[in-house]
């Protein structure tokens, strides 16, 4: 079942079972009202149960690109175009988000972005691979982020 993020609201809704569930309802909230401004789109996420397509895809990339396979649980993932650019986002319990931004016309605007959500250490997975440069957020409070650049065709 699919659920429309509120940034005006935020709801945990679908985060429960996560330790940083306040600050991971942030975080997607803060990701809502981006594509909200930016792109006049609701952005809506389904449960990672019903999404093996999304996190499949995602998940290819990681282990493709840069060998990462995370251990943490996936919760809800996100999937859908906007203009030429494809957008997929895996939200997972320890409070990580990923997401692929993949352009669909241009190889060089293809990237790979990491947040964590406020408090939360960086999982170990990317330790020493990333640095992280923080971003304040008036729905998520501080949120660390890193990317890489997608070389490969997805």
């Amino acid at each position: 079942m699919s659920y429309t993020v509120d940034f005006k609201n935020v709801s945990e809704a679908g985060l429960e079972s996560s330790p940083a569930s306040v600050a991971l309802a942030g975080l997607r909230a803060n990701e809502a009202r981006y594509f909200m401004n930016k792109y006049k789109h609701e952005f809506t996420v389904v449960p990672a149960s019903e999404s093996q397509e999304t996190l499949d895809y995602v998940n290819r990339i990681l282990k493709e690109e840069r060998d990462i396979e995370f251990a943490a649980k996936p919760l809800e993932t996100s999937m859908f175009q906007v203009e030429n650019i494809q957008f997929a986002y895996v939200f997972y319990e320890d409070g990580l988000a990923v997401n692929v931004m993949y352009t669909v016309d241009n190889p060089k605007k293809r990237a790979v972005g990491f947040k964590l959500s406020e408090g939360m250490d960086i999982p170990k997975e990317l330790e020493g691979k990333f640095k992280f440069a923080r971003q304040k957020s008036k729905l998520a409070g501080t949120i660390r982020g890193s990317f890489f650049v997608i070389k490969g065709e997805y």
